[in-house]
């Protein structure tokens, strides 16, 4: 009978110690876990609420990219367009300069002509007169003989 009354016993102790147990050693272990369990489902969530944010950054940045990109193309190609408006002005400037050059390189070459042909003019009409008072044997005034000096040297 020791067998069964010991038996007894232990079962009385040992559904005091799960009574034990339950009232006050079991409740904080659950409370713990249904705080970590609720940490962990917050955890997740914010893990997949940043996930989501990340994919729609990430859609923000690809379409900031692309407007960014085409923008720069944009300015790239004014800026292009500017370039090359610049050298034509330039262009332009500079055929007009060499013109002008040209014009008064040509205007002085005239002048140069005109001046040697009037130089030129004087020493045949001068190389006249001398031929003529020799031929003659006697010295042509030019003071007398003024109009005829001229009529000269515009035949010349």
């Amino acid at each position: 009978m020791f067998i069964n009354a010991s038996l007894i016993v232990q079962m009385i102790v040992f559904l005091i110690l799960v009574g034990f147990t339950m009232k006050y050693v079991w409740p904080p272990i659950v409370k713990a876990l249904d705080e970590r369990a609720a940490k962990i489902a917050a955890g997740l969530s914010a893990a997949d609420k940043a996930k989501a944010e990340l994919a729609g950054a990430e859609a923000q940045i690809a379409k900031e990219l692309a407007q960014t990109k085409a923008e720069s193309g944009k300015l790239i190609s004014d800026a292009e367009k500017r370039a090359a408006a610049i050298v034509d002005a330039a262009k332009g400037k500079a055929e007009e300069e060499g013109a002008k050059i040209l014009a008064a390189a040509k205007a002085d070459a005239e002048q140069q002509v005109s001046r040697a042909r009037e130089v030129l003019r004087e020493q045949v009409a001068a190389l006249a007169v001398k031929g003529a008072e020799q031929i003659l044997q006697k010295e042509v005034n030019a003071g007398v003989h003024a109009d005829l000096l001229a009529r000269l040297k515009t035949e010349l």
